[in-house]
């Protein structure tokens, strides 16, 4: 053999050598510590424990950090990190714990975060999540006011993260086929949407109370205005009930944003309004009323908040038939159409199955997850929209393209005054 013909075959035989599956040198399920994603949590009450169980079954996910603002949560949840990820078989790093996020944020060794604290932190925490590099998953609804929503979308795209909004309804079967059959025809043109969920925000009306030694009542409060600490905004960790910060303005939007950024959502995507919106708001006639309105579309299709015998769910009103669907249920008429298969000729809507694997894959892919920064937005601006419209009591015309309203009152009340040292 001549040398060069030898040092050709052994050269190939080694490259052939060495480019083989990580799962074959590691073993089942071993993941590259290069592949793995340094989680941190940013807000860990009731629905971090949600998020923790679903990112533990990622094999990638490692959570390396937590933040937040209530000490006796964040210890709980270390714990229950770091217990989770035993189970798992996963190697084990101490868990960083921080009561100031711009700490956790600085940290080299998280490479994404995870926010879920009351919506009047969303945006702040985000845009500055944003600005570290860090990789996002946020809770829904995204924004507590339109402008933060934008400015949201404007740092992700500005730094180029991958920002995938909890609105995790996309990845479930019965909401998945039910946007496809309507984005499809299956019931022909779609007139009007039912849509039931809660009530619109209200103003905190709550009582103050001595601050608790384990939390900083400060920091919780954060950029909103200041008022006074009430267990209902903050409950103990004791205490098993959701906190309500969600129903009053200033740290939440109400049942409006809480259960309306979930059913608002699949409207949009049923409606192929990802990038767009509603253009007429018309609230009820009725003053102080708290279901009734309705917001229209473009092509005239008309969505009802109203009761319509199901709680948070959606029914969808064609001109050959109609179908209905929540998170228990799937119905259609006619009745045949739930099992449809469709045809190879159908669009086809992004599939997932995984909220949580889909935001990952995303990372590693660098691509928009099934819900994106923007529709993310989009979404919420729906939601904001509709509290705006109640409580103005009056009928607003609204530009998606501009993201304006007709009315300069409703215009203000896009955005919000930012308190002390916090600024987007």
């Amino acid at each position: 053999m001549k040398r060069r013909d030898f040092i050709d075959r052994s050269w190939k035989s080694a490259v052939a050598f060495t480019i083989v599956p990580r799962s074959v040198l590691g073993g089942s399920g071993f993941v590259a510590p290069s592949d793995k994603i340094q989680v941190g949590f940013i807000g860990v009450g009731k629905q971090s424990l949600n998020l923790l169980s679903g990112l533990n079954g990622c094999p990638e996910v490692v959570v390396q950090a937590a933040c937040d603002v209530d000490s006796k949560k964040l210890d709980y949840f270390v714990k229950a990190a770091a217990t989770a990820q035993s189970m798992t078989g996963k190697s084990n790093p101490a868990i960083g714990k921080y009561g100031n996020f711009r700490e956790l944020l600085e940290s080299a060794s998280v490479d994404a975060v995870v926010i879920a604290t009351p919506d009047h932190w969303h945006a702040q925490i985000a845009v500055d999540a944003a600005k570290a590099k860090k990789d996002i998953y946020c809770e829904k609804p995204l924004a507590l006011t339109i402008a933060e929503g934008r400015a949201m979308v404007n740092a992700a795209r500005k730094y180029g993260v991958v920002f995938q909004t909890g609105s995790m309804q996309r990845s479930s079967f019965n909401f998945r086929h039910a946007a496809e059959l309507v984005y499809n025809g299956y019931i022909g043109d779609v007139t009007e949407v039912n849509v039931s969920v809660g009530e619109p925000v209200k103003q905190c009306d709550l009582p103050s109370f001595p601050v608790p030694d384990y939390l900083d009542w400060d920091m919780w409060i954060g950029p909103s205005l200041y008022r006074g600490y009430n267990p209902i905004l903050s409950p103990p960790i004791e205490d098993d009930k959701w906190a309500w910060w969600r129903g009053y303005r200033d740290f939440g939007g109400g049942y409006i944003t809480d259960w309306g950024a979930h059913m608002f959502d699949i409207i949009q995507w049923a409606l192929g309004m990802d990038n767009s919106g509603p253009v007429q708001f018309i609230p009820p006639e009725a003053p102080q009323a708290e279901k009734g309105l309705t917001y229209v579309y473009e092509n005239g299709t008309r969505v009802n908040h109203v009761d319509w015998g199901e709680p948070n769910a959606i029914q969808f009103v064609g001109t050959d038939g109609n179908i209905e669907v929540s998170r228990s249920f799937l119905k259609t008429n006619p009745t045949p159409l739930a099992g449809h298969h469709l045809m190879a000729n159908d669009k086809r809507l992004y599939y997932s199955d995984n909220h949580y694997q889909d935001w990952v894959k995303a990372i590693q892919n660098r691509s928009k997850p099934i819900c994106d920064v923007e529709i993310g937005q989009r979404t919420s601006t729906v939601c904001n929209a509709v509290n705006i419209a109640y409580e103005l009591q009056r009928e607003l015309r609204w530009d998606p393209l501009k993201e304006e309203f007709d009315d300069p009152f409703a215009n203000m009340m896009r955005s919000r005054p930012y308190r002390g040292k916090w600024k987007l």
